[in-house]
């Protein structure tokens, strides 16, 4: 093994502690120590445009490219990216396939005055940088405005508290990495809001000739989480989904099924078309491309009428 790894991340408090727990994962699975494994912070697009929509520059993309190419060069050994920011097409000469244990995939509402979604005064302005988002919250709330947010979590929270939005909707994974759950107004269901694919799992990508890093890796992988990841993704690869294209995926492990739901909205949010499928567990890629596959005749044929 070499002497020593080194692990990418975005710099974002969030992406720190992802980071920090895949180091502890390995250093707890493998003969490495603390000494042995360290974690430089990269700066990607991403995280230098504010205030527009991610798509409206390139997706999600934005996030993972400038890490993506550090671990082209062997600057780094292994990247870590929270799963629902890499785009569902793996990049040339990399691979993302070991994943650390899911975290809890919902969706949450942070409103001044802790107030519920459905609580919140008409024409209420909801934060959220995402489409699909905007389409879900929407759904339940006809009424509601979307405004777009961007930045890390603190800076939302703040921007909330503020006064410039009533209230905003995020992860329910990061706010309970950050220990901000005190701040939570509303957990939605994943009936309420389908979550993003992939939504709450960190994964770990690396070279794909790099046999040291993926034997490592493979040691530290989630088997379930592994599962479902690759049921979620495909259906992301089939509908080609990225940031302009409003699409919730979730599935569950049930006994010896996988149950796998998905969403795809209209540009325009206008349409919603849905699939459900329970699928014995190992055909948990094949679950996601029949998924995929359906959501997008679906989309094809209302065009049509």
């Amino acid at each position: 093994m070499r002497a020593k790894i080194t692990i990418g991340t975005r710099g974002s408090k969030l992406a720190l502690l992802y980071a920090q727990k895949a180091k502890e994962i390995i250093i707890q699975k493998t003969e490495l120590n603390e000494k042995d494994i360290v974690i430089t912070k990269i700066t990607t697009k991403g995280d230098q445009i504010k205030n527009v929509r991610l798509s409206d520059f390139g997706g999600k993309g934005l996030f993972s490219g400038k890490i993506e190419e550090n671990l082209k060069n062997k600057n780094i050994d292994v990247a870590v990216h929270a799963l629902k920011d890499l785009p569902a097409i793996e990049t040339e000469g990399l691979i993302t396939d070991n994943f650390l244990e899911r975290n809890n995939a919902k969706e949450i509402l942070i409103s001044r005055d802790k107030r519920k979604l459905k609580d919140l005064d008409i024409k209420s302005i909801v934060g959220t940088s995402s489409f699909r988002r905007e389409f879900q919250i929407k759904k339940l709330r006809p009424d509601i405005n979307c405004k777009i947010i961007r930045g890390n979590v603190d800076t939302r929270i703040r921007k909330l508290k503020e006064g410039l939005y009533d209230a905003v909707i995020l992860s329910y994974a990061g706010i309970k990495y950050l220990k901000l759950e005190n701040e939570i107004s509303e957990v939605f269901s994943t009936e309420e809001i389908i979550p993003s694919a992939g939504q709450g799992i960190i994964a770990l990508q690396c070279r794909e000739d790099d046999m040291e890093i993926i034997s490592l890796l493979k040691k530290i992988n989630h088997d379930e989480t592994y599962k479902r990841a690759h049921a979620e993704r495909n259906i992301l690869k089939v509908l080609e989904g990225d940031c302009e294209t409003a699409i919730g995926a979730h599935s569950i492990i049930e006994g010896d099924n996988i149950v796998v739901e998905a969403e795809l909205f209209s540009l325009d949010g206008s349409k919603r078309f849905y699939e459900k499928k329970i699928q014995k567990i190992e055909k948990f890629r094949e679950v996601g491309i029949e998924i995929g596959q359906n959501l997008k005749n679906k989309s094809n044929n209302s065009h049509k009428k």
